[in-house]
């Protein structure tokens, strides 16, 4: 299994500089007793309270990107304190992605309490997507209650699956856009009705539009 090393002090003190080796070299023995290929050994200087860490964005970047499997920490501390600490463990979680810990010399065991607020956290957050949700509906119907057709000039309709959109539906943006749709929601609709496009692509096309709009009007 492919895996990634983190390591971290919280000072640039110069007797730090023997934990990250000590934290190293005991991360590189547990991979070695579980017979785990290492791809990155990250090592830091910062505060486990600060969630802005370079190592931090480069391991998860990893992650997302299917780079690893797991993750190998000295514990639990190393990775974050505080809520620095259980916002990455919800990360990693939602990644699927095992923590591997020197202290337990193999997967994290995490505390009651800890797994008490990932459970509320994860419950927060399935019903902040069924918010999220209902309010695209509800602007939805809102958009087709003025008027709004989404089966009009959708050129790509007829696409293959999977097969690349290059083009923009601009008209339905603005058509959204007018019905008072947030870009993200903008972005949902027209993803569901099979536009592979982004809320910033959204966002840019719309200024954009703004712009010729403008310049038409000047001229």
């Amino acid at each position: 299994m492919d895996v990634i090393i983190y390591c971290r002090v919280s000072t640039d003190k110069k007797a730090q500089e023997s934990s990250l080796a000590r934290q190293k070299e005991e991360l590189y023995q547990l991979a070695d007793r579980y017979s785990f290929h290492v791809v990155a050994c990250i090592e830091e200087q910062a505060s486990g309270y600060e969630i802005e860490r370079e190592g931090i964005f480069q391991m998860l970047e990893m992650f997302e990107n299917g780079q690893a499997e797991a993750l190998l920490i000295q514990d639990e501390t190393r990775l974050g304190r505080g809520n620095t600490k259980i916002a990455l463990f919800h990360q990693l979680d939602k990644k699927s992605i095992p923590i591997y810990t020197v202290i337990h010399d193999g997967k994290l065991e995490v505390s009651e309490s800890d797994s008490m607020v990932l459970q509320i956290v994860g419950i927060v957050e399935e019903y902040q997507r069924k918010i999220h949700n209902a309010k695209i509906r509800r602007g939805m119907k809102k958009a087709v209650a003025n008027g709004y057709n989404p089966t009009n000039n959708l050129r790509n309709n007829g696409l293959a699956p999977g097969r690349e959109r290059k083009e923009v539906p601009i008209e339905e943006i603005v058509r959204l856009r007018q019905n008072n749709l947030t870009f993200k929601e903008i972005a949902a609709t027209l993803n569901g009705l099979g536009f592979n496009i982004s809320k910033a692509t959204v966002h840019r096309r719309y200024k954009e539009y703004q712009i010729i709009d403008s310049n038409k009007s000047k001229g």
